[in-house]
């Protein structure tokens, strides 16, 4: 594979439609891209890079920062002056969400789910939720087992009926608008890894609602990339994983002029071996990738997204691995740190020797 990429003939009349739509600047873009040579020798794979999307700088940062640049732009065009979301109460997506109201002096209301079995009550306080109330958000909680989709329906016509005019981002930001956020950070990597004179074998992320996946795969194909986006599940259901990606991808492309066929041209990857047994609970892989990235790399991970990717990432790129074989392997970090607070066993063991 060339370590120079760059966009398709085809691809010129949907970057044109790409580039034209209206943008709310939230993050510090082009975030750093980092060697991770200490795992790199640990593992004797493929050189490991890391697309620090934890450092986009909305409110600790994360990959929801992208997609809120489009669907914020959507909504100030539209005229909106009310943003309604939903989540899990450790949502990443949620606290990003209150930070782009802010930043565009909306308001915001979180419809957040107490999905996560088994946790403190440290769990539903600190953290994310905390700060999704410093922002200024106004946050209901609701039991784990409700419809989060009607629930935040019904919020926006209550809003209207008030006189205001209500926009509704979906679960991750993750519709095709919001997947468009990251076929222009494919671009991103692709220029780093160009600038490095690197090859560009493959993209492991932590896949969730979707949408960052869907617009990694589009901005791929617009580059004819054969390489292998790899999303991670962090959800138990991996046909629904599935699903999201597919879906988002498919909206995006038809948004862009694009065929499914030209969309689906890199395929969809997703390994639900390291979802652990709930959504937002780690299991053993997960502790040691976060404990791996701290203390051999000083980097940051989080327990409910990335810690679950990366485990996914060291188990492809070490002997045996689906991605050990390669040369050059980019892990994106989509933030998620600030929900650690919540996760009070995170970094208990004893350090390695």
């Amino acid at each position: 594979m060339s370590a120079f990429l760059s966009p398709a003939p085809f691809a010129s009349q949907a970057l044109q439609r790409l580039a034209a739509m209206p943008r709310f600047c939230l993050g510090h873009m082009p975030t750093p891209l980092q060697p991770l040579q200490r795992i790199t020798s640990y593992l004797g794979g493929p050189r490991i890079w890391i697309k620090r999307d934890d450092c986009t700088g909305l409110a600790t940062g994360g990959n929801k920062t992208r997609k809120l640049e489009v669907l914020l732009g959507d909504a100030l065009a539209q005229g909106c002056d009310t943003l309604i979301s939903q989540g899990a109460l450790q949502s990443n997506h949620a606290r990003q969400v209150a930070a782009a109201g802010a930043a565009a002096g909306l308001k915001v209301h979180l419809v957040l789910s107490d999905a996560v079995p088994n946790r403190q009550a440290d769990y539903a306080r600190l953290g994310n939720i905390q700060l999704c109330r410093l922002l200024g958000a106004q946050v209901q909680v609701v039991p784990g087992d409700s419809d989060s989709d009607a629930l935040c329906a019904q919020l926006a016509q209550d809003v209207a009926g008030q006189g205001a005019k209500p926009y509704v981002i979906p679960i991750g930001g993750s519709n095709g608008l919001g997947a468009l956020g990251y076929a222009t950070a494919f671009a991103e990597i692709a220029t780093q890894m160009n600038a490095l004179r690197e090859p560009l074998d493959a993209v492991v992320l932590a896949t969730g609602s979707g949408g960052t996946q869907a617009g990694l795969m589009l901005g791929a194909a617009l580059m004819q990339w054969s390489g292998q986006i790899y999303g991670v599940s962090v959800s138990p259901d991996y046909a629904l994983a599935a699903q999201r990606v597919g879906k988002a991808l498919d909206e995006a492309s038809a948004l862009l002029g694009l065929s499914k066929k030209i969309a689906r041209s890199v395929p969809l990857l997703v390994d639900e071996a390291f979802k652990g047994p709930h959504y937002g609970v780690p299991n053993a892989a997960t502790y040691q990738a976060l404990e791996l990235a701290a203390r051999q790399e000083g980097v940051l991970l989080d327990p409910v997204y990335s810690g679950k990717g990366f485990a996914g990432l060291l188990a492809a790129c070490a002997a045996g691995g689906r991605l050990h074989g390669m040369r050059s392997v980019v892990f994106l970090h989509t933030g998620g740190t600030a929900s650690m607070s919540a996760y009070s066993e995170v970094g208990a063991t004893a350090p390695w020797a």
